[in-house]
């Protein structure tokens, strides 16, 4: 289909990413037309300055003193977006670069993670010659304390941009300094109260993945919704985002259900929920009935009950199960166990689904769960194992697609001959056509919220299929 054409023209050429997003709705590109060049393993000799996290000077750390908990911003209701902060001009080092900081754990617990995600921006870098960022390594070990000294150290530094840190708490603590100093952060975090003021949450919203799996069910003529959600925080925001999503007075078909972990609270849970004793005290009632018929009609009645373990519906045509694969694998079985039976009801997942253990499952075949589309994908985590060893871990590719646009929003200004003028601007950053990267579209929105375009796959035997393709284009997704 034809493609309009975009302000950013030379994009094309750059290849793997970063174009604005106006062409038609199309169905994903096949597998067979590779989107992402051969990434080349780097060249020692040109590698971009990666430098550690130096200590950090008293000028700038003065004006912290007082700061000792991160703040908490509340959650942002989107139709009410504030506008963002107004950044200072970029920074220019004595080479001619921009600045960028990378704050991520390289130390503690989470330095795997940490690891893989500074890889995955550094070959974002080769890919698409970044030579006009200086890419700077800050370690935040994870913790609060350290991930704001490390976003003082890189501001005192120069950074006109900030990726990073991974995690709510050590994202809220850095906030805390570039909201002060009007400095834009990508963080790894997919949690919305960090989000606002020059501060994107670049993690994948479980909201988002909610509303775009009810949306599509409710095309398929799926009206009655229920969920079955882990007793905590992030089950309560899936509950929410579910009578968000359906937008019946937020009410659900069933009231939904909280489990713990433990397995005999998890079983009880089940239980329960799928009113298994009403209704199988129903199917041996009417057996019994049956059962004192002589006649030929409740004979034949009476062997189609043999077959049933209950009788009765469970009042919902489709459950959410916001779960990882590990919990996933634990319920679904008790679901079927108790009697819901999963020909009749359509089990929902997110993209935390996308683990091929899910799909060999029994009791999950038919099911639906939302991701991002998976042929970028598959080639960035090929290429990546191929320049470093091993597979990246889920996270990797934000690391990826943010440094990615900060080269694309570079090598505009460079093009331009404004670099360093507002080369980060809310206006580059928020460009409303979005962009494209190997998790797909998206586009950052002035809330600081993340808007992508993700697919709808369902499980088969030994694997999954695409049921409904990624949207190219943000023009669809408007007003929606």
């Amino acid at each position: 289909m034809e493609q309009k054409p975009l302000q950013f023209i030379y994009l094309a050429l750059v290849i793997l990413f970063l174009f604005g997003c106006e062409n038609p709705d199309i169905s994903e590109t096949s597998t067979n037309k590779q989107e992402i060049p051969t990434i080349k393993k780097p060249d020692k000799k040109k590698q971009l300055l990666i430098t550690p996290s130096p200590i950090a000077k008293p000028s700038i750390i003065a004006e912290h003193k007082k700061i000792r908990t991160p703040a908490k911003v509340p959650e942002l209701d989107e139709s009410n977006k504030p506008p963002l902060v107004k950044q200072p001009d970029v920074k220019i080092n004595k080479l001619g670069k921009l600045i960028v900081g990378i704050l991520v754990p390289m130390t503690g617990n989470a330095a795997l993670f940490g690891q893989d995600l500074l890889s995955a921006s550094q070959m974002a870098l080769f890919d698409l010659n970044g030579s006009s960022i200086e890419l700077r390594l800050y370690d935040t070990g994870g913790k609060e304390n350290q991930a704001r000294a490390a976003a003082i150290s890189a501001l005192d530094d120069g950074a006109s941009l900030i990726l990073g840190p991974l995690f709510s708490n050590t994202s809220l603590a850095a906030a805390e300094v570039t909201r002060l100093h009007k400095i834009p952060m990508l963080t790894f975090s997919n949690n919305r109260r960090i989000v606002g003021d020059g501060v994107f949450a670049m993690g994948f919203s479980p909201e988002e993945q909610v509303k775009r799996i009810i949306r599509y069910s409710q095309n398929q003529k799926l009206n009655n919704f229920s969920a079955l959600a882990p007793d905590n925080s992030y089950g309560k925001r899936m509950v929410a985002a579910l009578k968000e999503s359906i937008q019946k007075e937020n009410n659900l078909s069933k009231e939904a259900a909280y489990y713990l972990e433990e397995t005999q609270s998890l079983t009880g849970t089940i239980k329960k929920f799928s009113n298994y004793t009403r209704r199988r005290n129903e199917l041996l009632y009417q057996r019994r009935i049956l059962a004192d018929r002589k006649d030929d009609i409740s004979k034949r009645a009476l062997q189609k009950l043999e077959k049933h373990e209950t009788l009765g519906k469970v009042g919902f045509e489709a459950l959410l199960l916001p779960a990882d694969g590990r919990q996933v694998l634990r319920i679904a079985p008790l679901l079927a166990f108790y009697d819901i039976d999963p020909s009749q009801v359509k089990f929902l997942g997110t993209s935390n689904w996308a683990e091929q253990p899910l799909y060999s499952e029994p009791s999950l075949l038919g099911a639906w769960f939302v991701a991002p589309s998976i042929n970028k994908r598959k080639f960035f985590i090929d290429k990546f194992r191929k320049n470093f060893g091993r597979v990246p871990t889920q996270q990797a590719s934000l690391a990826y697609d943010s440094t990615a646009l900060v080269v694309f929003l570079a090598q505009n200004a460079l093009r331009a001959n404004k670099l360093g003028l507002e080369t980060f601007s809310n206006e580059a950053l928020t460009n409303p056509n979005g962009f494209s990267g190997v998790d797909g579209i998206f586009r950052l929105l002035s809330s600081g919220l993340v808007e992508r375009g993700l697919a709808i796959f369902e499980i088969e035997n030994g694997g999954m299929r695409k049921i409904d393709s990624a949207p190219v284009t943000f023009k669809k997704l408007i007003n929606q």
